[in-house]
């Protein structure tokens, strides 16, 4: 090589995209193999704050000095980005919204909770334009109360306060969510491959919007809600009507809080659209260097509000657009619509022969009024009956229309902290909401050690204990901190019913367990975690290691009148590769199932290992198949799941819809297994997690590190003991 090579643009001394092209990892290279990034989410390596806790460091915070912080920073309009009318309300409005908007009910991922607006692919989506903007006006507030407030609470208080400041009482404010440090892959937004593409590719029938694929809430890839031009752009208010109650109802919201959601935001801020779209820069993720993190650069703004350019509509819904009033409702039904383009090209509705007085002035120049706006979904409230009438609820009381939107938006901006007990601040609400899930105190004193000797002689056997257990728990979803164990749940519709809870050994095991709770004064909440816990005990003993499960009393009894039975229909699981079981054929995998119901549980690779290879040899499968159950000791916590999974003097085969296991000398049949048994010794992390537990050295490393992940699942709804 030529010692100037390099230097002449011969050869470069580092490979090409070796770190950040595409077609460099192993899921590129082999894109069938099981990805287990998904247990990999939230790595304490990427953390820079390891050891550091936020829910303790945030009691510290001067709650009243931030709020005048960012009272006074409303009207602090900045040259690099100068406010609406002066005032940053309806900006910080959209950036909260839009990070909480996230959130869907059917898996309980999104929302606001983590502060994940930071990070790609939100922080790039279309409907997210210009929201970079706002958590950089943030910054100052933030580097001033530093680690005493995470970008997620910051976020989430911008906008609620934002409404205080503009006029509206609140229903309250609670702090406590924590940071995530890198984008949340485990999230699933959809398949599609460009920006916005055709509803169709997401839905099933257009005209149905029922159709739309599960898990998801936003009709387009890259919009929070529903389109504002109409269904695939074109307006068509009653359509939109449709969609915009399907997405609402995937985050749980109903037809009122639907309503007063879209009337409330969008009583204050504006759209915009008085510019040339196409000129915009590129998004954050593909921005130069120099734009340091922005996006969207609006190269004609010339530092005017009035240029701005963002969803291409333009204009204001009210008339007063930074003062909370009922001014939505007086335009809406005050005016007839018709349809118009924005300067930037986009379907708008404007009104028809409006008085002067009721347009709202120019963002920058006071002298200049404007038509107002309304999108698509904005006409939906006025044309679908339901919706009308609701309005014309709010109109007749508006005293009604600002606490049900105030209600509205806590539960928009909370939906995903869990219950009532994560709550932090001087400004969190006491009341208790159904959507909290509220659970009642537990006693914690009573005689545990009785009460476990009179499980242990119950009759009730170890598969019993421990599968009845494992059900009350496995619902818990970190993503939104519903479900788990605390509160008896199982017990209540619509769990008591769910298929995969076997309804009959259910009722079984709670008619041996209640009068037993009740005699003791414990909560059956308690009693079934406990049952579980002697399970494990005996079956150790069985194994020949005397131990005992840790256990932490207090659980409480929810009831049908604490329990919304609708909104649990999601936490239904369809599968459950810790107890073997598939409701039925999907297109995802079972193993994918698997990891995905892992990853809310919060648990690791390594934990799910342990913890299948425990549930086996427990004999805890759903209806008491033998697949995987790969032990002549069925009944003790032994380590041979692992040893017979890796043993090679085995040959594994395809029969049917189940695998065989089979001598390999006389082709004998020794196990049966299904893909969620073979998996821990098919994917080279799994079998590597499998040989560990498979070693003679490691047969007491198993039981212990079995007993860990247990008690992890058993506690992971206990938020008072954090």
């Amino acid at each position: 090589m030529a010692a100037n090579e390099i230097e002449t643009g011969g050869k470069c001394p580092v490979m090409h995209g070796a770190n950040t092209a595409m077609g460099t990892s192993s899921m590129d290279w082999w894109p069938n193999a099981l990805n287990l990034d998904i247990l990999h989410q939230h790595d304490s390596k990427t953390n820079p704050l390891k050891g550091f806790d936020y829910r303790e460091e945030v009691r510290k915070l001067d709650f009243d000095a931030l709020k005048k912080d960012l009272h006074a920073l409303m009207t602090d309009s900045q040259d690099w980005w100068p406010a609406d009318w002066g005032h940053y309300g309806g900006l910080f409005i959209r950036m909260s919204w839009h990070a909480a908007g996230t959130y869907r009910i059917a898996d309980g991922r999104g929302g606001g909770g983590t502060g994940n607006q930071r990070f790609a692919p939100i922080n790039s989506w279309p409907d997210n334009v210009s929201l970079d903007k706002a958590r950089r006006l943030l910054w100052p507030i933030k580097k001033k109360y530093g680690n005493r407030i995470s970008w997620a609470d910051l976020i989430v208080l911008a906008g609620t306060i934002a409404y205080e400041n503009m006029g509206l009482k609140t229903y309250g404010f609670a702090f406590g969510r924590e940071d995530i440090w890198h984008p949340e892959k485990d999230t699933y937004w959809g398949a599609e491959k460009e920006w916005l593409a055709p509803q169709d590719e997401r839905m099933g029938d257009i005209e149905n919007a029922a159709s739309m694929e599960n898990p998801l809430a936003a009709v387009q890839m890259g919009l929070i809600y529903v389109n504002p031009e109409g269904v695939n752009g074109k307006p068509d208010p009653m359509k939109t009507a449709a969609m915009v109650r399907e997405t609402f109802a995937r985050m749980a919201m109903n037809d009122e809080e639907t309503v007063a959601l879209t009337a409330g935001g969008h009583t204050v801020g504006k759209t915009h659209g008085n510019g040339n779209a196409q000129a915009l820069g590129p998004d954050p993720e593909a921005a130069d260097v120099a734009e340091q993190g922005l996006g969207w650069s609006n190269p004609d703004q010339k530092g005017l509000a009035n240029r701005v350019v963002t969803s291409g509509l333009e204009g204001a819904w009210t008339t007063h657009p930074t003062k909370w009033d009922m001014g939505f409702f007086d335009l809406l039904f005050g005016y007839e619509w018709e349809l118009k383009k924005s300067p930037a090209g986009a379907w708008q509705w404007e009104p028809i022969n409006i008085r002067e007085e009721d347009k709202p002035v120019d963002a920058s120049d006071p002298s200049i009024r404007h038509n107002p706006m309304m999108t698509d979904a904005d006409m939906a409230m006025k044309v679908d009956p339901a919706y009308n009438a609701i309005c014309r609820r709010f109109m007749a009381d508006p005293a009604y229309f600002d606490e049900v939107f105030a209600r509205a938006w806590f539960k928009l901006t909370h939906r995903d902290m869990g219950p009532k007990t994560r709550y932090i601040g001087p400004d969190a609400p006491t009341e208790d909401l159904i959507w909290q899930d509220p659970v009642p105190p537990g006693n914690s004193n009573y005689n545990i050690a009785g009460l476990k000797a009179r499980i242990a002689g119950s009759g009730l056997t170890i598969a019993e204990m421990v599968s009845t257990a494992w059900d009350s728990a496995r619902t818990f979803r970190g993503s939104d901190m519903r479900g788990g164990a605390n509160g008896a749940r199982i017990r209540l519709a619509p769990q008591k019913d769910w298929e995969g809870n076997e309804p009959a050994r259910l009722r079984k095991v709670l008619s041996v367990l209640e009068p037993l709770a009740a005699e003791f004064g414990a909560s059956v909440a308690d009693t079934l975690v406990l049952a579980g816990n002697v399970g494990i005990e005996s079956a150790a003993r069985a194994a020949g290691f005397d131990v005992e499960v840790p256990f932490a009393p207090g659980r409480g009894d929810a009831t049908d009148e604490m329990t919304d039975a609708d909104s649990f229909a999601p936490l239904e699981p369809v599968a459950d590769g810790y107890r073997n079981w598939l409701k039925k054929d999907y297109v995802v995998s079972p193993e994918e199932l698997m990891l995905d119901r892992t990853q809310l549980m919060g648990l690791t690779a390594c934990e799910m290992t342990v913890l299948v290879g425990g549930m086996r040899v427990l004999d805890t499968n759903f209806g008491g198949t033998r697949h995987g159950v790969f032990t002549d000791r069925a009944g003790a916590l032994t380590t041979d799941f692992f040893v017979n999974l890796t043993d090679m003097a085995s040959t594994w085969k395809k029969a049917g819809d189940h695998y065989e296991i089979r001598d390999r000398k006389t082709d004998a049949l020794k196990w049966t297994a299904t893909r969620m048994d073979l998996v821990f010794g098919s994917n080279s992390i799994l079998r590597a997690y499998a040989e560990v537990y498979a070693q003679d050295d490691n047969r007491e490393k198993f039981v212990n590190d079995f007993i860990g992940a247990w008690v992890k699942v058993m506690n992971a709804d206990r938020f008072d003991l954090a």
